[in-house]
């Protein structure tokens, strides 16, 4: 609301005297309106400047404002009181005191009152005129002032018992409680995700029910299995069915969100084939990623990393949406109630019927126990958990898919805000540093062990580990330093852009040569102490490193690189895939056993604790190495897998096993003599 603007008043200073009016008389001053004054809104509190007259009297009116209300002053002057004239003058009298002095009617003249529709206002007493006997008469002649005439009664009575004029009406402001000013989010949120605005049908509420029960009937969450990749793949499908028709995106982008749901497919399906823990942990966190991707979108880096925040806030933010759905379906009142019975009744019947059939039969009970999950409390809450994240999922892709962000508001182009003289000699410097780095390095690779020992004092495995991870910092720094230089160097003038892409050039050219470097140290350390599947997935890490450093340098040929991040994240998948095609622990388990037969040292410690992925090699190893290693292994698959947690690794290393016979594996016991095949164990 803005200020109104100011009236012109005339002020009622006595001491000022009155316009004569067209009879030379003295003329009545015009009254002073009612002023409304607005607050600014200031967290201060302003000084509220009085409207009237200096000494002008004003009704005070108390109000009751809530707290955290910002509320309006409003002032309202009274008004000059007047005596009537004789023979219908309006005459003005100087004060209310000359009035009361000569004992005279007093009345209260109002403004002119506005035409509104409304009843009479019956008078109250306080309306009333105050009338006073005239003071007897002196002895002595009055002085020389003359008292105004006294009226006759009938206009006494007439003004006794005529209602006053209506007063103007005086326009009200409603007090509206305070608004704090929307953040950045709510801001971002209002102009690029408002969210779906419609809210009906029965598609919604029934991808999230399906992905509900997808999840608790299929995925194991204790095991790596099949009912991974089937939980997904019905979560997915129902998303898909419920958002096909409102969705509103374009080809190219369906094709790219299609395809990160595949990737999620395809990280989960490997689950499925391998039974390495990290391995599992990565690829199922990969599935995560590459869902919010297909949920979300992004093709740059602060979209992709919206969408990791996202996702969680659209599963939250839709759940009063999807209730909506149900309560605007007015055709079937009450089905959601109904629904839930019929579930309920479904499986109590299911319980108390096949409890009995189970306890009839000892072949239906055998084969009841493998298709059913065990029904216990621990059971009653992993159900639950299951079904509230399998719900989320769904939640969030129905909301976000129904009305997607736009993320290209977050993909900008970062201003230059360094120029020449800031970013070129500590780029200049560093490429000198890592040309020195890279020279001792090519030294070291083409001097062979012999120059290493005879320069470093170390053994050439000793060499090869002091130095591999300083290497994998100094690759990610110097990928930091290329996307902060990309970013926001000024690049304006020609010489600068030449400048800057040559600079970068060297850079990522001698940051592959230091990936190249630590790759190698890796690989000499692994040949003489041992394999593991983390020095592998840490090697392939450093790989998709240097690739990355590839890809900068082509894309600093024409300042294109828009698409660097998401095929970064692309590349990530396909390094996960890589590695479960690969096989890292069944690889390492075969490469400790060439080393065993060569040396006759192996990591027994290591190789026990290793996955059923490991076990095919593991049982090549001879006697007591073998029984030692698979001790572990054997144990956890002692107790056979339900339907939806079949496993690849898991399935091969039981038929291994059984291969082998149960005297060939051992027990705790025969691990004791470990220490006999097994290095130090500081490794």
């Amino acid at each position: 609301m803005t200020e109104p603007p100011p009236e012109q008043r005339t002020p009622t200073d006595p001491a000022r005297p009155a316009a004569p009016g067209p009879n030379g008389d003295a003329a009545a001053a015009p009254a002073p309106a009612p002023q409304l004054l607005v607050m600014p809104q200031n967290d201060a509190i302003p000084s509220m400047p009085w409207p009237g007259p200096d000494g002008a009297p004003a009704w005070a009116i108390p109000v009751q404002v809530p707290s955290g209300t910002r509320g309006y002053a409003l002032f309202i002057p009274m008004l000059p009181v007047q005596a009537p004239a004789a023979d219908g003058a309006a005459a003005q009298a100087p004060a209310p005191q000359a009035a009361a002095e000569a004992g005279t009617v007093v009345t209260v003249s109002h403004p002119e009152p506005a035409k509104v529709d409304a009843a009479p206002i019956e008078p109250s007493e306080s309306d009333h005129a105050v009338v006073s006997e005239p003071p007897p008469a002196p002895s002595e002649p009055p002085p020389a002032r003359s008292a105004p005439p006294v009226p006759p009664p009938a206009q006494i009575a007439r003004a006794l018992h005529t209602p006053p004029p209506l007063p103007q009406p005086v326009p009200l402001v409603a007090y509206q409680r305070y608004q704090p000013p929307p953040s950045r989010w709510q801001k971002f949120r209002e102009k690029h995700w408002p969210g779906p605005a419609k809210a009906a049908g029965w598609a919604v509420p029934a991808a999230v029910l399906a992905a509900a029960l997808g999840f608790v009937l299929f995925v194991p969450l204790n095991r790596t299995g099949i009912g991974w990749f089937l939980g997904w793949l019905v979560l997915t499908a129902g998303v898909v069915a419920a958002v096909r028709r409102t969705a509103n995106l374009p080809r190219t982008e369906v094709w790219i969100r299609s395809g990160w749901a595949a990737a999620a497919l395809a990280l989960l399906l490997v689950l499925t084939f391998r039974n390495a823990w990290w391995l599992v942990t990565f690829s199922v966190l990969g599935a995560l990623g590459c869902t919010a991707l297909a949920i979300v979108g992004g093709q740059r880096v602060r979209s992709i990393l919206f969408s990791l925040v996202a996702a969680p806030y659209a599963a939250l933010k839709g759940i009063p949406w999807v209730r909506r759905h149900l309560r605007a379906s007015r055709r079937n009142p009450g089905i959601a109630r109904r629904v839930a019975f019929s579930v309920g009744l479904t499986v109590v019947v299911l319980f108390v019927f096949g409890a009995l059939l189970s306890s009839a039969d000892v072949a239906f009970s055998t084969l009841l126990d493998k298709a059913v999950p065990p029904f216990d409390i621990g059971s009653i809450f992993k159900w639950i958990f299951l079904a509230v994240v399998g719900g989320l999922i769904a939640v969030a892709g129905t909301y976000t898919l129904s009305a997607p962000p736009a993320t290209g508001s977050l993909d900008t182009d970062g201003r230059s805000r360094f120029g020449l003289v800031e970013w070129a000699p500590a780029c200049a410097a560093l490429v000198l540093l890592f040309a020195g780095f890279v020279a001792v390095q090519f030294t070291v690779l083409f001097g062979g062990a012999t120059h290493v020992l005879e320069t470093s004092g170390l053994s050439y495995a000793q060499y090869a580990r002091s130095g591999f991870w300083q290497l994998v910092a100094v690759t990610l720094l110097s990928l930091a330093l290329l996307a902060a230089l990309a970013r926001w160097a000024r690049r304006d003038e020609p010489r600068e852009r030449m400048l800057l892409r040559v600079l970068l050039g060297l850079l990522c050219g001698l940051s592959v040569v230091i990936v190249v470097s630590a790759l190698t140290r890796m690989w000499a350390y692994q040949r003489v102490y041992s394999f593991t599947g983390e020095r592998i997935f840490v090697m392939s890490f450093e790989l998709l490193l240097g690739v990355v450093f590839i890809m900068i340098a082509a894309a600093g040929i024409k300042w294109q690189g828009r698409w660097i991040p998401g095929a970064t994240v692309g590349l990530a998948v396909l390094m996960l895939l890589g590695l479960a095609v690969l096989d890292p622990e069944g690889y390492a388990a075969s490469r400790n056993a060439v080393r065993y037969e060569h040396t006759g040292k192996i990591d027994a410690w290591y190789l026990r604790a290793l996955s059923a992925d490991a076990t095919p090699a593991l049982t090549r190893l001879p006697d007591p190495v073998r029984r030692c290693t698979l001790s572990w292994i054997a144990d956890d698959l002692r107790e056979p897998d339900p339907w939806y947690a079949w496993n690849l690794g898991r399935a091969r290393a039981r038929a291994a096993l059984e291969r082998l016979g149960p005297g060939a594996v051992g027990t705790h016991a025969d691990c004791r003599a470990a220490d006999q095949y097994d290095l130090p164990k500081k490794r």
